[in-house]
Order: structure tokens, then C-alpha cells, then sequence
């Protein structure tokens, strides 16, 4: 019932119906309802409801106004009619009843043409005009039944053939209608031959794929029976009632049985449902486009924009299927700041049109706006929310799921305190838990818990919080580089000031050019409806726009970057800094600091606040300032289109319009000017990219400047205040800018619409624990800094990891144009070439990769910093800053120390020793004993390496992580010279490595005693080398060969080592396969100088299998797993579905791979083919999927593993950083995490994990029934169902021996 016809209920009283749905004066139904004031029952309100959707004239209006309404009522019935032919049975409880559903009505005498169409009786008195009401009334069942039966399809006066997906409802109607018949043919011998042969004729009427005329003319008196006349007479089907009694297949059952099967049928959610809320709201390109022009139009007050888009694509069927419930809720909002209710109502209408349900936020907006009128009738207010509970929705319900701006909260309640004045705002406490045994203990707090606090006072942390916010609201920082320290010359000035100058020269052309193009798109507002990009570059200032497109120059490297990638970044800077403002738009910046500013007394070690966590807390805070502007808003992403649409109009600005000016030698001629970007193509493969490139002119002026600035925008740099927490999947990590809880590929939505599904309890695990991680504070190593700084600007160093400037880089081959050389040494040549262009490429990457990290570095030398986190679709973990985190390379961790120090106590100095001998890679297959009898041997090289690094005997530089190792001798170096090394307070971070982690937990899943043995699950006296094994066991295999007389076996003796064959055994679990091995194989027998170079093929050939075979030797078990995972992955996708599952715990999983879709965008510039491969309404893709599924799931355990140990190391007191499967924590603390470590690992691994899997399996695709039931389909499908039910079989293996292994983690 739309709001339309809520208000004109008959309980109105003596209130006029103008008054109720404040209409205008002159609208012509009030006038017709004024001639007619008695109401009739035999009247709907849609005979007297103006057709809104009339608002844009149309032609021939008066000829197609039945065809469209026919052709509505079709399309919108299609879906409840696809199981059902001309005539459907309708099951209920034990009655059978044969009801009519087809009335046939000839339209000749409302139409100019000889078409007949067929519509639901409850449909026909809203396809005619009030002229036809009493014909069709005057037809009588009988004479509908002696009527000949043509059924025909009417359309309009067009050559336009039928839509293709009308073509496809039709196609599975007719499918799913053969099903039944299959399933009456299967019970057909267990069925009286009475009985049969009745189910069958009263199917089949209607149902056979080719049927004439004629023949359903004449069947159909046997199913044309009176509904009134079954009714009374259950068993009135057949006459032989006894005889149909006595069999225990009856044809109720076999009815039931058919009615079952369409209910199973329409619980299957195929992949486009992945794009789906809660609410049923479709989010695919399309309506994700629409949403976000109208959201655009509403942050710039567009409000006649918005609302003829959304009229303009109500208006037309075809395009109101792209239009949901957001969009139209959107636009209600826009109405309800302006206080029109009559427009609110006409949306409810159009609503209701749609055969859409409104949800709260529009019933929000319609009481915001009755809040916003001065003298708006109580009745009217009444009935609105007497609605809203007729919906199934309650008051205290909208205020606690609605998202508001501004004093939306305020007006709401005003509306409703107007009819109820004692109606109070409930602040009730979270109640849910989680229920996942493996946290039971951790949420239980059975006794008094003490969380973890920060070594910060209550002060200090409001102050950060300033300072971050303040950051994010200027959106970009601007930080010293560390070139800085290079001596100014005469010539750098110069050039400095003349970039400057062409700067200035460069903005106010921008700044003219945009003003002009945004003038041009905006037109003729009498085409507002077209959606264009006008709205989106209203959304900042003018100059923002400018600013943003001059900063990306200095970012395109020499040899130039591909216009895709560009466009990309430039649209999501823009869209960033939108996110941004409109967060402050709606004022919640204020709310935000007040809620941070009490947050902070959980965390600061001057307050008495311990038993929260801060999720926990923070959601509390929340329900208590339960006013103002909420906290969460619904950003809606933009679609990657839109991005690169927008972005590509900016690449086209600053091609046209920046230029450089150059001089001739002729002084009498005017200077002339020539662009500064040029845009060209070049191939990469066999794709032929778009790719923009300086001039060299303004790579010679950038780098002679040497300018000593870098611009970042603030999401990339570390927070220098704790993170706020994350509560839900829409809020956490950064002050204002905007981060996805789950990082994806650009576009894709699916992630983000299953995690808002999921019941709010089973995330908690996981937002507690990438709280935990974001709430560790790092400070930097300043002299090993200092240190890798004074190498980067000399010249840098290449064994170290310190990349060199591109004046080192190799100089371009020459030749003399005019002298003839051959065609050998002309491919020889170009050869040389592109080797050098890739070089020079690669190393300006590197280059510039390790400058914003040093740069950033030592921008926060002198600061207590923080690194948020999210994670990726699989549940892994990451820090949000891209460029300095600890997840980054040797370089990176070697100057990162925690900023909260602990005492070593008795054992941490040997920890200390036992690291530092890991990082060095000498003694890895060594107990722990006897590495710290290493280092104890060696303590004069680490002395000497902390006080000398780079003038004594730089032992340290022969390591496999050098600054890691250098690092970690200068601590040793400062514990052991301390008066006391129990008490020396160490900062530095301790790392504990998994054993080949992912065969950890293969081998685990298994219980496989000879592959737990292989990978340390087992208690060793030494580290058993899993990478060693393999390779010994190749060997083995080798000389086998070899003595057979094997060429390539005998050509390889010698050759084989750990080094060889570790990679690929590191990445087979993650699902390489033996095309990627061998690649990984060849590249390291090239690295190997002495092997014979012609033979790398053959030979890496011929490792390849022998590592493979090795493994199915050496993990039998985990061969198993991995197969019954990757062919279960293969049938699902191949039954249309993308593999789903979800972690132990809680944590639903989709992969996003399907079928590319090429999407052409056109542009000034080119025509862009973007090839979205993300697409959840496309088929998956089954090499992908199938290929993907091991990894993935074997790394949602991990990040189970860790997830947990993260949990349970807090509620310890213990500080915990992860990178995936190395852990990291003070060496005082390091005894501790290992246990708790492999505690958790035991207690994941005692979950029925694969027996859940199977179970989740087969419950979410037992409906993925073929639609067209061929015989290999129906096997695959059968095949599916049978591997998906399959028990695999384990080991002997005994999981509690986990927790005595001493190299499970070391």
C-alpha cells in the first residue's frame, strides 16, 4: 500500500482527502472523487490514482496506452507464472484445486488491431479504462470456457523485435515446466494408471513444447473446471477415490511433491544474487550508476536533476527494472529537505508502480518531512507509522538501522513526538555473542578481564586525534623528501622557478578549460534527465579539480603510463576528496571527536577503563549519544566505469590544455608552445594500450628542479592516532576517509553486499582482531634510518635492496642511421633496446618505491605512529598504508621498532639470538641449542657489525635479510652492554615463522602423519626442512633415471638443491601448477652459472614432474584434499554458481572470478575497452575457480590461525603483529605467544572443518539443478552432489602433539 493510499483510508474521518494527501487544488481525480463521494467497493484506488509516471508526455499516447499496461502486467507477472502452463494447479494443504488462471479478452474494440492477450483475473480491471469494467463483468465463466483459445501477444506499432530477456523467461518457464513432467514420469509406475493418466492430462494441458491452437482448444474443457466445484470436493479428481486411497502414492502427494521441487527451485540464488542486499535491492552497473548521479545531484542540491533521472528511467519499463528502492528513497530524502509531502506520496505511488516495497529510510523521509512541516496533520502522521508497522518495521527499529544527516535524527522525532509525546529513544545494551566455539572462552569473561592499554595519557591522545583529523580534512600532506639533504645549486634554483611559473600558467589554463566544459555539460535544463558527468564535477571546488590533475604529473613515470591507470587514479583521488566532504556536509565531524574523545579513556594508561574491548566500547558510546548525525554513512561506491570515465575527461583537460613553451633561434618569431603530454599507443603482448607520455623537455626540468617536496594524499600515510575501531562493515580504520573493510578488485561489490548479510555477531571475530592489529603503535629505528638514507643518496646499492638513481641506468644503444646493417644485427639491436627502456622503467619504479617509504619514514621520525587494518576476500590481513608498513620488504622492517618497549626478562636475550641467527639463514636446519651456540660464536662479528657497519668486516651483509640482521646485532649489541640484560627495555620485534604453513595446515586437515612429520606439526630434536626432503627425494628419482640411460637425468646430477625446488613446493599448495612450476624451476637453473644453458627447458621440464611426484609421495593426504577441492570447484562453477563457503569463524568467502565483459568507453582521448572480469552476473569462470579454491581456502585458514592467536595474545596482554603466517612480539613475550599459538592451531584443526565445508556445500548447491535436463548435465550435476557429499578419509595423526613442537613456529 503506497503512502497514497494509506492516506486515503476510509477511517480519514471528516478530514477532506485534499488535506490528507496534500494534492493541489486543481488535480482532476480530487474532482472526480468530489462528483463521487460514496465509495465503492467495486473501485480499487488505482482506477482513481494518477499514473505518475505520465508526468513526460509520450506519443500516441491514447493508441498504446492499453498496449503498455498489457505488456506491464506480463512482465511483472512473468516470474510467478514460470511454473505454471495455461491452466496451474494450485496445491494447498491436502486440497487439490484446479483454478483458472487465463482469462482471454478480445481487445479488437478498444484497439486498432486483431491481437489478443491473456492477463490475470486480478490484473483486468487495471489494464482498462472505466469503459470496459462492465464488458469485462459481463462475461461469465462459461462463455470464457466456450471461447476458442488464441493466444497471442500484444506490442506495439514498432519493427522492434521482443526483448531478449523476455525471450529468456519464456525459455525457462518452459524448463522448469518439463522438470515437473520428468518428476510425474518417475512416479508413474508407483501411481494408479487412473490417477497417472489424470495428473498427467491436467499437466500437460498448456505445458507441451509445441502445441497448436487447435489442440489446446481442445483440451481445454478437461481443465476448465469451476475452483467452487474441487473445492467442496477434494477427492472429486477421479472417480475411483477408494482405489487412489490405497496406494501410498496418492495424487496429492505426487502435487505436494511437484509443489516442493518449485519451492527448492526458487530458493536457488544463482550469481547475480550476489549482487543483492538484504532488502532485495539490485546494485549491478546499472542501478549503481543511477544511484550515484542521484546521490551526486543530492550533495549539490540538484533536486530537479535527480528527480527527472529517476522519472525518466521510471517512465519506460525496460528502464524501470534498473531503478531500486535506495534510488528512489535517495530522491525521497531530497524532497523531504524541501518539505513536500505531496511529492513524497507521488514516490510511494511510483514505489508501489514498481512493484518495489518501501523499506525504512523511506519511511524515514516521509516523516523527516512531515517533521519539517509547520502545521502537517497528526492524522497524517498517525497513519504513516501505523504503515511503517504494517510493514513489519518499528520506530525504535528505524532509528536504531537508519543512517541520519545532519538533524534528520532531530525532525523524525519531532514527527513522531507530535502523535506521541512520551516516546523516548531505547538505548538497549549489544546482546549478541558470538557463537563460534572457537572464541566461546575468548567472549565468555566469566572473570574480571584487564585488556591491554596504550602507553599514551588520556591528553596526548586527544591531541593526536586533532592532528589526524586535521589531516584528513586538508585530504593531502605535504612532507619534506629525503633528497633533501643534496646542496642547492644556481641551475636547481632556476629551474625551481620556472616550474613554478609554468605551474601557475598550467592551473589558470586548467581552471579556464574545466569551467568551460562543465558550462557545456550543463546544458539545457530542459534535458536534465540525461545523465552526463556535470553533477560529478560539481562535487568540489573548481581549483580542487585543478589541483588534483597538476599533482599526477609529477607522477607519470618517464617512459609514460598507460591512460587506464591513470584515469583510475585521478577518479579515485576525486572520489576520495568527495567521501571526505560529505562527511563533513553532515556534520559529523563534531560527533566523531566527541565519541573519540571519550573512546580514548579505554586506551590511555591514565584511565581506569579496562573490561571493553574497543568494538565493544565504542558501540556503546554510540547507543549513548543516540542524537546528531549517525556516526556510519552509506557511501555508495561508485562503479568502476564511472571512475574511469570521469578520470579519462581529466586526462583529456590536462592533454589539451598543459603546454610548455619553447623558444626558437630566430629571435623575431613568437614563442611557441607544445604540449606537455602527449597521448600514443604501444603494445603490450599483443594489445595495442593507450599510453600518456611526458615530453622529455618536462622530464629534463623535473629533474634537473630536483624539487624536495612530496604531495601524498592522507589515506596513505600512517595514522599518528589509534585507529577507530572497526564495528561493522561500513566503519572503522581512518577519521574520514573512506576504507573498505574487504579490499577487492576495483568494482567488484559482491564482498562488501555479503558481508552487510551476514548476522552482525559472526563478524565480530574479525573485526576484534584487525582491531587488535591497528591498535599496536610503531615508532622508527632512526639510526639504522640515518643509515639506509646515506646509502639511497649515494648512489644507492643493489645487494643491498637500495635501488640506484636512473643516472646509473644504462645508456641507449646508438647506430648510425645512415650505415647499413644486417638484419641480425638490426634484431640485435632492438633487442638491446627494449632491454634498456625495460630497465630504465624498472629501475625509476624502484627508485621512486623506495623514496616515498624513506621519505614517509623519516617524515615520522620523531612520532608514535599507527597502521590500520583490513583484508583482503580470503580473510588475510593488511595494513592500510600502501608504501610504509610493515609487511614491506627488509629495508622497510629494518627501521620499524614497537613504540611501547618491554623488559627482555630471563629468556628474551636469547630470543634476541635465535632470531637474529634466522634472519641470517646460516643455521636453519639447526635445533635451537645450536643456533645460539652460533651466535655466541660470532658475537664479536655482531658487536663489530653494530659499532662498524659499513667500515668493519660487514658480516651482516652476507644475510639473507641484511638491515633485518643489522638491526638486530645493535640491539644485542646494546642488551648484552647493558648493566642488566634481564632488565634492558627492548623495542625491537621478534618474529616466529610457520613451517611451510600452508602443507601446516593440509597436512593437519588430513591428519597425515608423514606429511605433519615433514612440516614440524610432529615434535622433532631438529627442524625438519620440508624444501630439503623434496629435494633429496628428486634426487632419488634422478639417479633412477639416471641409471636407465636418461639423457636429462644424467645432465642434471649435482644441480639439484634446496634452491631449486623451493619455490615451486612453497606455491604448489597455493595451487601452482606445472606449467607455473616449471617456469619458477627454469628461472632458477638460470641463475645457476655453471649449468648448461641449452638444457634449461628440457630440464625444468623434467623437474617439474619429479617435484610434483615427490609431493603426492611425501603428502598422500594432502594430494587428496587438494584434488576433492579443486574438482569440487570445477562442477559448482560449472553449474553457473560461484564457490562460496565460509570460515570457521564466521567469515563468508565468494571468489570473484567470471567471464570478462568487455565494456567500450568511449572518450576524447580513445576508445577504452575495459574488460571487467568481476562481474557477478556473469558466468564464473571454471579454470579460475577451480584453481583458486585450494589456495584460497587453505588461506582463509590461515587467517583463521592468526585471527585467533591475535585474539586470544590480546586478552593475554601480549603485543601481536602478523605478516600472514610470521608472528611478531616483544622477545619478552615470545614463550607466550607460541603457546597460545598452538593452542589455537590445535583447537581450529579439532573443528570438523572439511565435514563443515562438504555440509555448507552441498546445502548451498543442492538447487543447481539443470535447467535443461540433457544427460550431461544431469551427470555433472548428479557428480557434483555425490563429491560434494564425499567424506574424505584422515590420517592417525594426533593433533595435541602440535603443542610439544618445539619448530611448529620458530
Amino acid at each position: 500500500m503506497s503512502l497514497l493510499r494509506l492516506c486515503s483510508s476510509r477511517s480519514s474521518g471528516s478530514a477532506t482527502l485534499r488535506e490528507l494527501l496534500v494534492l493541489p487544488l486543481g488535480c482532476h481525480r480530487c474532482l472526480q472523487l468530489r462528483r463521487h463521494p460514496a465509495w465503492s467497493p467495486e473501485w480499487s484506488w488505482d482506477f482513481f490514482r494518477r499514473n505518475y509516471s505520465s508526468i513526460i508526455p509520450k506519443k500516441d499516447d491514447g493508441k498504446n496506452e492499453i498496449w503498455e499496461r498489457a505488456r506491464l502486467l506480463q512482465v511483472l507477472k512473468a516470474r510467478m507464472q514460470q511454473l505454471r502452463a495455461d491452466n496451474v494447479t494450485e496445491v494447498k494443504c491436502t486440497e487439490v484445486q484446479f483454478v483458472n488462471r487465463i482469462n482471454v479478452i478480445h481487445l479488437e474494440s478498444h484497439t486498432e488491431t486483431k491481437n489478443l492477450t491473456f492477463l490475470p483475473d486480478s490484473e483486468l480491471t487495471k489494464s482498462f479504462n472505466t469503459n470496459t469494467v462492465p464488458l469485462v463483468k459481463e462475461k461469465t465463466t462459461k462463455e470464457q470456457m466456450s471461447e476458442k483459445c488464441h493466444v497471442g501477444t500484444i506490442v506495439p506499432k514498432s519493427t522492434s523485435t521482443p526483448s531478449k530477456w523476455i525471450e529468456k523467461l519464456d525459455k525457462e518457464k518452459r524448463n522448469k515446466t518439463r522438470r515437473q513432467l520428468n518428476i510425474m514420469k518417475k512416479v508413474k509406475e508407483s501411481l494408479p494408471s487412473s490417477s497417472t493418466q489424470n495428473v498427467t492430462t491436467a499437466k500437460s494441458t498448456g505445458t507441451g513444447r509445441k502445441r497448436t491452437s487447435k489442440d489446446n482448444a481442445a483440451k481445454t474443457p478437461v481443465t476448465h473446471t469451476a475452483s467452487s466445484s474441487v473445492k467442496n470436493k477434494p477427492h472429486a479428481v477421479h472417480p475411483d477415490t477408494k482405489s487412489s486411497a490405497l496406494h501410498d502414492f496418492s495424487l496429492e502427494a505426487v502435487l505436494a511433491e511437484v509443489e516442493n521441487l518449485d519451492q527448492q527451485l526458487n530458493k536457488w540464488e544463482p550469481s547475480a544474487k550476489l549482487l543483492e542486499d538484504e532488502e532485495g535491492n539490485k546494485y549491478g552497473d546499472a542501478q549503481r550508476n543511477i544511484l550515484s548521479y542521484v546521490e551526486a545531484c543530492a550533495f549539490i542540491n540538484d533536486l530537479d536533476r535527480a528527480h527527472q533521472c529517476v522519472m525518466f528511467h521510471h517512465r519506460i519499463l525496460t528502464r524501470r527494472k534498473q531503478l531500486n528502492i535506495k534510488i528512489y528513497s535517495a530522491l525521497m530524502h531530497l524532497w523531504a529537505k524541501k518539505g513536500s509531502l505531496n511529492q513524497i506520496g507521488k514516490l510511494f505511488s511510483l514505489v508501489e508502480e514498481a512493484e518495489l516495497k518501501p523499506n525504512l529510510d523511506c519511511y524515514m523521509a516521509a516523516l523527516e518531512c512531515m517533521g519539517r512541516m509547520e502545521n502537517c496533520s497528526p492524522r497524517v502522521i498517525e497513519r504513516c507509522l501505523q504503515q511503517l508497522e504494517e510493514d513489519g518495521f518499528t520506530t525504535q527499529g528505524l532509528f536504531k538501522n537508519c543512517v541520519f544527516q545532519k538533524d534528520e535524527r532531530e525532525m523524525v522525532l519531532k514527527a513522531i513526538c507530535a502523535v506521541d509525546p512520551d516516546f523516548q529513544l531505547q538505548t538497549e545494551p549489544e546482546m549478541e555473542v558470538c557463537q563460534s566455539p572457537l572464541v566461546k572462552e575468548f567472549y565468555s569473561k566469566a572473570e574480571p578481564v584487564k585488556y591491554p592499554k596504550l602507553h599514551l595519557c588520556v591528553q596526548e591522545m586527544k591531541e593526536r586525534f586533532d592532528r589526524q583529523l586535521s589531516k584528513e580534512q586538508a585530504d593531502t600532506i605535504t612532507i619534506d623528501s629525503v633528497e633533501v639533504t643534496k646542496p642547492i645549486t644556481e641551475k636547481m634554483k632556476r629551474m625551481r622557478n620556472r616550474l613554478a611559473d609554468l605551474r601557475a600558467k598550467w592551473q589558470k589554463s586548467l581552471l579556464q578549460a574545466f569551467r568551460e566544459y562543465k558550462f557545456h555539460l550543463a546544458g539545457d535544463r530542459t534535458c536534465s534527465w540525461k545523465m552526463n558527468l556535470y553533477p560529478y564535477l560539481c562535487l568540489l571546488d573548481d581549483k580542487e579539480y585543478v589541483d588534483i590533475m597538476i599533482q599526477s604529473i609529477a607522477n607519470i613515470p618517464p617512459n609514460g603510463e598507460a591512460l587506464l591507470m591513470i584515469a583510475k587514479e585521478l577518479g579515485n583521488r576525486v572520489y576520495n576528496k568527495y567521501s571526505i566532504r560529505k562527511k563533513i556536509k553532515n556534520e559529523m565531524v563534531d560527533k566523531i571527536k566527541e565519541t573519540y574523545y571519550a573512546y580514548v579513556e579505554l586506551l590511555a594508561k591514565d584511565a581506569e577503563l579496562y573490561n571493553f574491548l574497543p568494538r565493544e566500547y565504542w558501540m556503546k558510546l554510540e547507543r549513548e549519544m543516540n542524537l546528531g548525525p549517525s556516526l556510519i554513512t552509506e557511501d555508495s561506491l561508485w562503479p568502476h566505469f564511472l571512475i574511469v570515465h570521469l578520470g579519462t575527461h581529466l586526462v583529456d583537460l590536462m592533454v589539451r590544455e598543459i603546454k610548455i613553451p619553447i623558444y626558437t633561434q630566430d629571435p623575431g618569431h613568437e614563442k611557441k608552445f607544445i604540449p606537455v603530454l602527449y597521448h600514443m599507443y604501444s603494445f603490450r603482448s599483443t594489445k595495442q594500450i593507450g599510453f600518456i607520455k611526458p615530453h622529455p623537455i618536462l622530464i629534463q626540468i623535473l629533474s634537473e628542479a630536483a624539487e624536495t617536496t612530496l604531495i601524498f594524499d592522507s589515506s596513505v600515510m600512517p595514522m599518528v592516532c589509534a585507529p577507530i575501531p572497526w564495528t561493522s562493515p561500513k566503519f572503522g580504520a581512518y577519521v574520514l576517509t573512506p576504507t573498505k573493510l574487504m579490499r577487492c578488485i576495483e568494482g567488484a561489490l559482491q564482498h562488501q553486499l555479503l558481508l552487510e548479510k551476514c548476522k552482525s555477531s559472526d563478524l565480530h571475530p574479525v573485526l576484534d582482531s584487525l582491531n587488535q592489529l591497528g591498535n599496536c603503535a610503531w615508532k622508527v629505528n632512526k639510526p639504522m634510518l640515518d643509515l639506509i638514507i646515506s646509502i639511497f643518496n649515494d648512489k644507492g646499492n643493489e645487494k643491498l635492496e637500495i635501488p640506484p638513481p636512473l643516472s646509473e641506468a644504462p645508456n641507449m644503444p646508438k647506430s648510425d642511421p645512415k650505415s647499413e646493417i644486417s638484419p641480425a644485427a638490426k634484431s640485435v639491436l632492438k633487442k638491446k633496446i627494449a632491454w634498456v627502456r625495460k630497465r630504465t622503467a624498472e629501475m625509476h619504479s624502484l627508485r621512486m618505491d623506495a623514496l616515498y617509504k624513506l621519505s614517509i619514514a623519516n617524515h615520522l621520525r620523531d612520532d608514535v605512529f599507527w597502521f590500520p587494518h583490513n583484508m583482503d576476500f580470503r580473510g588475510r590481513t593488511y595494513p592500510c598504508p600502501p608504501y610504509f608498513n610493515h609487511l614491506g620488504s627488509d629495508v622497510t622492517r629494518a627501521v620499524l621498532l614497537f613504540a611501547e618497549g618491554k623488559p627482555l626478562g630471563e629468556h628474551g636475550l636469547n630470543w634476541l639470538k635465535i632470531h637474529l641467527v634466522n634472519l641470517t639463514g646460516f643455521k636453519k636446519k639447526c635445533s635451537l641449542k645450536e643456533r645460539l651456540d652460533y651466535a655466541a660464536g660470532v658475537m664479536d662479528n655482531i658487536l663489530d657489525s653494530a659499532d662498524n657497519p659499513l667500515t668493519g668486516r660487514k658480516w651482516w651483509m652476507n644475510a639473507d635479510e641484511p638491515w633485518q640482521t643489522l638491526a638486530c646485532c645493535t640491539e644485542i649489541a646494546h642488551a648484552v652492554r647493558s648493566p642488566d640484560p634481564t632488565k634492558y627495555i627492548s623495542y625491537f620485534p621478534v618474529h616466529q615463522d610457520g613451517s611451510c604453513n600452508g602443507l601446516q595446515h593440509y597436512a593437519a586437515l588430513g591428519r597425515d602423519v608423514i606429511g605433519a612429520t615433514s612440516v614440524n606439526l610432529m615434535p622433532c630434536e631438529v627442524p625438519q626442512d620440508v624444501y630439503s626432503g623434496v629435494a633429496q627425494q628428486v634426487e632419488e628419482f634422478r639417479k633412477r633415471d639416471a641409471e636407465k640411460g636418461v639423457r636429462i637425468a644424467q645432465i642434471l646430477e649435482g644441480f639439484i638443491n634446496r634452491k631449486v625446488v623451493k619455490q615451486t613446493v612453497m606455491t604448489v599448495v597455493y595451487g601452482v601448477t606445472r606449467f607455473g612450476g616449471r617456469l619458477q624451476i627454469e628461472k632458477r637453473l638460470k641463475e645457476v652459472e655453471d649449468f648448461p644453458k641449452d638444457y634449461v627447458w628440457d630440464a625444468s621440464h623434467y623437474l617439474v614432474q619429479q617435484v610434483f611426484s615427490s609431493l603426492k609421495e611425501m603428502f598422500t593426504g594432502t594430494r587428496g584434499i587438494q584434488d576433492w577441492l579443486t574438482e569440487s570447484a570445477r562442477l559448482i562453477s560449472k553449474s553457473g554458481s560461484s564457490v562460496e563457503w565460509i570460515t570457521p569463524l564466521g567469515l563468508p568467502i565468494v571468489q570473484p572470478y567470471h567471464r570478462t565483459r568487455n565494456t567500450l568507453l568511449r572518450s576524447n582521448l580513445q576508445n577504452l575497452n575495459l574488460q571487467i572480469s568481476h562481474d557477478a552476473t556473469q558466468r564464473p569462470d571454471t579454470v579460475k575457480q577451480k584453481n583458486a579454491f585450494p589456495p584460497n581456502f587453505i588461506h582463509s585458514l590461515d587467517s583463521t590461525h592468526m585471527m585467533l592467536t591475535a585474539l586470544y595474545c590480546y586478552s593475554a596482554g601480549v603485543t601481536f603483529v602478523s605478516v600472514h603466517d610470521c608472528f611478531w612480539t616483544h622477545a619478552y613475550t615470545v614463550d607466550i605467544m607460541n603457546k597460545v599459538c598452538r593452542e589455537q592451531f590445535v583447537v581450529l584443526h579439532s573443528q570438523p572443518i572439511l565435514k563443515d565445508l562438504s555440509k555448507f556445500l552441498v546445502n548451498k548447491y543442492r538447487y543447481n539443478i539443470p535447467a535443461d535436463r540433457k544427460s550431461k548435465k544431469l551427470q555433472d550435476y548428479q557428480r557434483m552432489m555425490e563429491l560434494l557429499s564425499k567424506v574424505l578419509e584422515t590420517g592417525e595423526f594426533d593433533l595435541e602433539k602440535v603443542k610439544q613442537s618445539t619448530y611448529f613456529f620458530s
